[in-house]
């Protein structure tokens, strides 16, 4: 393994950052909005252009730690302490003609809460895989990418003892664990992650995670946590090449495993949420399949974010590794491999998305398997919190029950109505939700008009009987027919039992988080 940076040398690197403005806020005036989200896409050029010349302190650092540039030694030293300047603690090297070089790459990256985090990958791997691995070593760590906010975005923030990032990378979802977790583990098969770990949260100046090596639970065996995080290498491959992507084991084994496994690692009420991918097999309904990964005694929602043919998809990871600047021949070979080891398996598509458990130990547990490629509302954990919450209430409870009790409409739903222009009536309603997953329903008039009434004032079942005589409906069909659609309201968060009777959307709500990354 090759000599990483000490964690001991990053308290006078965090003060010399600060004091330089090299955090999020200031890098994004330096470099301004376009330059600053074209870095985080990968592509360096407009922020190469945006500190041409310049030599403010945040430039000097921006091109040592995220551009790959050499710096003379005496604009280093104006920067620096010098014990850094000089080679200390492993973050600079001195090149050929005397110019100093950054050894690993350093991300400013924000914190939930206002906090100035960074986040340490190797070199040209700050802003995640956008830019492909460039043919570098297998044991590769990656920095902050889409995946990683996405995933760092849809945790649940709610104050835990112990939490678990399983395949940590350079730790960014312990980073984030760290805000909220008692105490907070960290693994990974590569000791070269671990090691980052150690590096994001120290110069972040958080407290150190206890890191394990190992695959999986393996490092964990016997230990349960409230908490379980883990964006794994998921990636179905035909190879185990990169370390950071290919799980090793054949399709979706990986992630089928990991979800499997979790349910013995969480505390009553714990969570364990992660990215993955998983196959589309000739003859398989691809909701029939996830579903059985799912362990007994957990609740799960896992919503299907994209699918890909097999040649999108290996398309999309040859250009992750960089195969298309291989040899001339070399990525056309790996392609055919790929397309080859895809139609041996039987697969047409390849799905990304989330999984996220909820152990609850219910004899009936609650399963919502969707696709939803539409935009949604980050940090979205306190709508996945909520969702359980939701679940939870609404389990075991009679149609007779979900008829009595009282609800008002969601604040955040609006009600838009279609039709033929001067029309006395609509054609047909439709609920729009503005946050969380942003979702949408057609109603018909009675719904509609039993959503309108909602005010927390009469019961649902009231509100129908009421309905029933106005349109001349019978009563008792509404009452027979409505509740499976009152009980899917309630579940996708447009009504909320009131106060008296649980709330558990606006609860959930009220825990909300501003915008990471």
């Amino acid at each position: 393994m090759s000599t990483l940076p000490s964690p001991e040398s990053t308290g006078p690197l965090r003060e010399a950052a600060l004091r330089a403005g090299f955090t999020a806020d200031g890098l994004l005036e330096l470099l301004g909005a376009p330059a600053y989200a074209a870095l985080a896409r990968g592509e360096t050029v407009p922020a190469e252009r945006a500190t041409r010349g310049a030599e403010s302190p945040a430039a000097v650092l921006t091109r040592l730690f995220l551009l790959r540039q050499q710096v003379p030694q005496e604009t280093a030293a104006a920067v620096l302490p010098e014990g850094l300047v000089d080679g200390g603690g492993g973050w600079l090297r001195r090149g050929e003609d005397g110019a100093l070089a950054a050894t690993v790459d350093v991300r400013p990256y924000a914190g939930p809460d206002g906090q100035d985090w960074f986040v340490v990958s190797d070199l040209g791997c700050a802003v995640g895989g956008s830019a492909g691995a460039r043919g570098q070593r297998e044991d590769l760590v990656l920095g902050v990418g889409g995946a990683s906010t996405t995933l760092a975005g849809m945790t649940v923030r709610t104050p835990v003892a112990r939490a678990l990032d399983l395949g940590a990378g350079s730790g960014i979802q312990a980073l984030h664990a760290s805000a909220h977790a008692g105490h907070v583990t960290a693994t990974d098969l590569n000791p070269r992650a671990l090691a980052f770990t150690r590096l994001t949260l120290a110069l972040s100046g958080e407290a150190p995670a206890e890191l394990r090596e190992g695959s999986l639970f393996e490092p964990v065996a016997g230990e349960t946590y409230d908490l379980i995080v883990s964006n794994p290498p998921f990636v179905i491959s035909p190879g185990h090449r990169l370390t950071y992507r290919d799980g090793g084991m054949a399709g979706d084994e990986l992630c089928r495993t990991l979800v499997g496994q979790a349910a013995q690692h969480l505390n009553d009420g714990g969570y364990c949420q992660l990215l993955a991918n998983w196959e589309h097999l000739d003859g398989q309904d691809w909701r029939e399949r996830l579903a059985s990964w799912v362990p007994r005694g957990c609740d799960a929602w896992i919503v299907q974010r994209e699918a890909q043919d097999p040649t999108e998809y290996a398309e999309l990871w040859l250009r992750d590794g960089g195969d298309h600047r291989a040899v001339p021949g070399e990525y056309e070979r790996r392609y055919d491999a790929w397309l080859a080891e895809f139609e041996r398996r039987g697969v047409r598509g390849v799905g990304f998305g989330w999984i996220t458990l909820r152990r609850t130990g219910a004899a009936v547990p609650s399963l919502t398997i969707e696709e939803w490629p539409h935009a949604v509302e980050q940090p979205l954990g306190p709508a996945v919190a909520a969702h359980f919450e939701r679940a939870a209430w609404l389990r075991g409870l009679s149609d007779e029950t979900l008829l009595a009790g009282h609800y008002t409409l969601a604040e955040d739903v609006v009600q838009e109505q279609f039709g033929a222009p001067g029309a006395e009536d609509p054609e047909h309603v439709v609920l729009r939700a503005g946050r969380g997953m942003r979702r949408a329903v057609r109603m018909d008039t009675a719904g509609a008009g039993l959503v309108g009434a909602c005010d927390g004032t009469l019961s649902a079942g009231r509100i129908l009987d009421a309905i029933a005589q106005l349109l001349g409906e019978d009563a008792a069909r509404l009452r027979r027919e409505f509740p499976a659609r009152l009980r899917e309201l309630v579940a996708e968060g447009f009504l909320e039992p009131v106060a008296g009777e649980r709330a558990p959307g606006r609860a959930m709500r009220a825990q909300g988080r501003p915008p990471v990354g």
